[in-house]
């Protein structure tokens, strides 16, 4: 019998499933409109219809991973359960001093994101513990019972506990969360000391908050999509794509549902990273381009770069600081509002602005014809002759250029300009921002983008990276088969991983080494429940340690590999000399003559990579590849040019052409100009090359 591991990726436009033959690399992939008002509603939809259509019975699936943007849209929209927040006694307001910093100096009238718990359901508990997590003040049961029984006069639905210096210390978090449940059984409990053991109070409160507010949503989603499944004959394991780019248990993904804000595009950096590989290609810029938002994830040496902190829903997209932060492993990645639904309009200076708001998939672009009264991105590249108003989703959606032209009209009358021009504007714009956003992050990495070659995916990726990579002055352009799916197939290429945290600061000169071998067996011990649970043999378990680290006196920390097995003071010289080398290679220079301290001990625990032979395509070129001609917009040539346009599915392995053309294929469309050429490798990527 065939075996088959099946990806599941949500997006705000569009939810995508791939389905891998494990033994003969096969893919098939299915694309849908996205159901905004109940997601796993999509999610059945594109399932039923691709075991009907590939004759795959649910049987044969093994397993369905799924990577989503629900906690990621609750968060945003503030769609989460009502949510009370216990926290030790003066500690009330710590949602709203935050960091007591302003993101934007000049603005006197910044706003800051509203907290997502509001302050009459912030209840203060008098207990005390000092930084070293001596008890001070002693809990009392009956306080917390007394403050239980008032808030469930609120129908709160999630409590999350975070009190101070927790971290060193978690009897008065896990005795107040035994006792909440004493009470009430049916209460989502998140606890800091679980959820983020970390110092920074702000911080931490912030991640668990977040946690309770999402959990018993996430709860009930991922049960109904379960469910779901198993009704239509699937009996395989649902695991879920982490922000880290690992994939865990259902289980945890419903305790630590926090760890799915980013899940969704982690995947498509996954899928860069296995492309990227796969081609010899070390350094990668992944552009994921699809209908709501555009990702960049820098990937270097061949791994994506990973962060310790993330900002949640921002107030101002592009301003850090502007929301809510969350201390989570993830991903690196920018993201910005530039997708194919993101709405033009003009603004309060009379110029074209476009994006960040977004039609999504109801009512979507104009062309969809369900309502959309915005010109968007999809509209102006249906006007430019990119898109085939014929062949949009393989054939199944026809598009309407007429209502495209018809939303376009009122800017272009304010504007002096007729729609044509106005959809190149748009083209240009969106673009640019695409461009200039990716300049900075590379730059901020201190890194050279000439080079990098690029990876482009998602529904609307391909249409626009070749005018983005010459921007930002890239050489190579790399569209795999597939394109418009690729997140999902990234979802497939994830190792099951978590990662475990410890707060303890110390001087590395006076660590107390028994303690740090305390915190990371216990780390390494429930590491390997968690991949047990995920199907990971014992002899596959990978353990990595690392730790924050920073000079004595310093704010902010590096983070430094750190030895595996028994530590003791003889290994504090590794340490130092780990830590050395990663402040050097990060700055230039280092200094010896100045303390070292430990601040947060890490381990990430994971199985090892999935390993994808994919199949590769016939060789010779095949006559009718070249379905014909149309005229596109090429912004070089200011002009509508006379393109060839090729069916995608009838390019063969060593196929070599040049620009300018359109490639189509069912799930997204290739565009590149006539100062490029094209190749076609052994598994079907589309390899542009730029002068």
């Amino acid at each position: 019998m065939r075996r088959f591991k099946m990806g599941i990726d949500i997006g705000g436009t569009f939810t995508d499933i791939v389905m891998l033959d494990e033994s003969t690399g096969e893919v098939f992939n299915g694309k849908t409109l996205s159901t905004p008002q109940d997601l796993s509603r999509g999610v059945i939809s594109i399932f039923e219809r691709m075991i009907g259509e590939t004759k795959i019975g649910p049987e044969q699936i093994l397993a369905a991973i799924h990577g989503t943007t629900v906690a990621t849209n609750a968060t945003i929209e503030r769609k989460g359960a009502k949510t009370a927040l216990l926290t030790t006694k003066g500690f009330r307001d710590v949602l709203e001093i935050g960091r007591e910093l302003r993101y934007d100096l000049y603005d006197l009238y910044a706003k800051m994101p509203e907290p997502l718990v509001p302050r009459y359901l912030r209840r203060e508990i008098n207990e005390r513990l000092d930084k070293d997590g001596n008890v001070l003040i002693e809990m009392g049961t009956d306080e917390v019972i007394r403050v239980i029984s008032d808030l469930k006069s609120e129908d709160i639905n999630a409590l999350a506990i975070c009190f101070l210096h927790s971290y060193a210390n978690p009897q008065h978090e896990r005795k107040a969360a035994e006792t909440v449940r004493s009470q009430d059984q049916e209460l989502s409990i998140s606890i800091s000391s679980e959820v983020a053991c970390e110092i920074r109070e702000f911080e931490r409160t912030s991640t668990t908050v977040a946690n309770a507010y999402l959990q018993p949503l996430m709860e009930g989603y991922l049960e109904k999509l379960e469910k779901g499944l198993q009704k239509r004959g699937y009996s395989g394991c649902l695991f879920i794509m982490m922000s880290n780019g690992g994939i865990s248990s259902l289980d945890t993904a419903k305790r630590f549902p926090v760890r799915l804000i980013e899940s969704g595009p982690a995947a498509g950096a996954l899928a860069a990273t296995f492309y990227g590989n796969l081609l010899k290609e070390e350094n990668v810029l992944s552009f994921d381009m699809g209908g709501t938002t555009a990702k960049m994830c820098v990937i270097h040496q061949g791994k994506p770069i990973l962060s310790k902190e993330f900002e949640a829903a921002r107030v101002h997209r592009f301003k850090k600081g502007s929301g809510l932060p969350l201390k989570i492993p993830s991903i690196e990645l920018i993201e910005i509002g530039a997708g194919g639904g993101s709405i033009a309009s003009i603004d309060s200076m009379g110029l074209l602005k476009v994006g960040p708001e977004s039609a999504g998939a109801d009512p979507g672009p104009a062309c969809y014809g369900q309502g959309g009264k915005d010109p968007t991105v999809t509209d102006a590249d249906l006007v430019l002759g990119f898109l085939d108003p014929e062949y949009f989703l393989g054939g199944e959606m026809k598009l309407d250029k007429g209502a495209s032209l018809d939303v376009m009209r009122p800017i272009s009358s304010s504007l002096k300009v007729d729609p044509v021009e106005l959809s190149a504007g748009i083209f240009e714009v969106v673009n640019e921002n695409m461009a200039t956003a990716t300049r900075l992050h590379i730059a901020e990495l201190g890194m050279d983008p000439r080079t990098f070659s690029m990876i482009a995916f998602g529904g609307a990726g391909p249409v626009h990276a070749y005018q983005v990579a010459r921007k930002i002055g890239l050489k190579r352009v790399i569209v795999p088969l597939g394109a418009g799916t690729l997140s999902a197939l990234g979802i497939l290429v994830a190792p099951a991983a978590l990662d475990f945290t410890h707060a303890y600061v110390s001087r590395l000169d006076e660590i107390n080494w028994e303690k740090v071998n305390a915190f990371y067996q216990d780390m390494e011990r429930r590491g390997g429940e968690v991949l047990l649970g995920a199907g990971v043999k014992p002899g596959e378990m990978v353990f990595e340690r690392t730790a924050d680290m920073r000079y004595v006196g310093q704010g902010y920390e590096i983070s430094v590999p750190i030895p595996g097995g028994t530590l003791n003071i003889r290994d504090a010289k590794k340490v130092e000399d780990s830590f050395w080398r990663e402040y050097n290679r990060l700055y230039g220079r280092y200094v010896k003559n100045v303390a070292l301290e430990g601040v947060t001990w890490r381990v990430w625990a994971h199985g090892p990579l999935p390993q994808i032979d994919l199949q590769a395509i016939k060789g010779g070129s095949r006559k009718k590849s070249c379905k014909g001609t149309r005229a596109a917009y090429f912004p070089e040539q200011k002009d509508f040019i006379e393109t060839d346009v090729y069916d995608r599915y009838a390019l063969r392995s060593g196929d070599r052409f040049k620009g300018p053309a359109i490639i189509e294929e069912k799930e997204s469309t290739v565009v590149f100009g006539p100062e490029s050429s094209c190749s076609v490798d052994r598994f079907g990527n589309i390899i542009i090359e730029l002068s």
